[in-house]
């Protein structure tokens, strides 16, 4: 997808991608931090980010709410409802296995994103594209299989990653297709509304407790939407109106890479020889997945 800018962007968009980059990295660590249950830690990301970034919107006087439809509203509760799914089960993958193998098979995303876009909108895969995912899905088995050795726990947390890829991919394909005609403040204002309505009535129903925390906790669900979601996930939402979508995809490759970093620095966890070999794969197979299904969509709107 190639994006034209109507004006030129006050901040080099390149260099809020790495920025975004950068923000989205600590997620994985945030969340082994904490002290609280993977739902709340999901509830209050999204709760707080909505209530970060609802003055902005009220401000607006909701201007971009009301130039959606209500198919683009419905559309963008939808989006919400994939989002909370998908930080729900990652979240609880995190306390399962690793962060390696966690943040690895959950950066697959982009096959599942392909794949749904050609079961629900007819787009083409290119067979090299399609190679790209199999070596990615290869190194996904590699790092299972080494997980599924150490126990049933890790393996079920390899699953929950996996789950959450599937998940993320149903908001990034709504989102997508979306954010062509939707403002971007009003999208955020219904997705993640949506989210943090569906989490908080999760935790109601489930009668998980959404306090006392201690301070650190509620410092790190703060620092989940402020820096993970609001300068991570939502600037490359902004980044994708001046940039083409394979300089984002590409560069979020860059996510796992800095929270195995994070995590052998703060929680002891050096990846082992079978993740490195098996991310090394995913990492290889997403890279020629992206960059080939980025030029096949040049030209054409999303």
């Amino acid at each position: 997808m190639t994006t034209t800018p109507q004006s030129r962007p006050i901040i080099n968009p390149y260099l809020a991608v790495l920025v975004g980059v950068f923000a989205v990295s600590f997620s994985a660590l945030f969340v082994r931090l904490t002290t609280a249950p993977p739902l709340i830690i999901a509830t209050y990301r999204l709760l707080f980010t909505f209530l970060l970034l609802a003055p902005a919107t009220a401000a607006s006087r909701f201007s971009g709410v009301r130039s959606m439809s209500r198919r683009e509203i419905a559309l963008s509760a939808a989006s919400g409802v994939f989002l909370a799914l998908h930080f729900v089960t990652w979240f609880t993958s995190l306390f399962y296995t690793s962060v390696a193998s966690s943040v690895v098979i959950v950066t697959m995303q982009p096959v599942f994103v392909v794949v749904g876009a050609w079961l629900f909108f007819r787009e083409k895969v290119p067979r090299l594209a399609l190679l790209g995912g199999v070596v990615a899905l290869c190194g996904s088995i590699v790092i299972g299989a080494g997980d599924f050795q150490l126990g049933m726990r890790a393996f079920v947390g390899d699953l929950l990653a996996l789950a959450a890829a599937v998940f993320v991919s149903g908001y990034l394909l709504i989102g997508r297709k979306l954010r062509g005609n939707v403002e971007l403040s009003g999208y955020t204002f219904v997705t993640y509304g949506a989210s943090s309505l569906v989490l908080v009535s999760a935790s109601f129903l489930s009668r998980t407790p959404c306090h006392p925390y201690p301070p650190l906790d509620w410092l790190l669900f703060f620092a989940l939407a402020a820096v993970c979601t609001v300068l991570g996930h939502t600037v490359f939402n902004w980044v994708l109106r001046y940039v083409q979508a394979s300089v984002v995809s590409v560069s979020i490759l860059g996510e796992p890479i800095g929270a195995i970093v994070w995590a052998s620095l703060f929680l002891g966890e050096s990846p082992t020889l079978r993740q490195v070999a098996g991310g090394s794969l995913i990492f290889a197979g997403l890279y020629i997945f992206t960059r080939v299904s980025a030029r096949n969509t040049v030209g054409r709107r999303p």
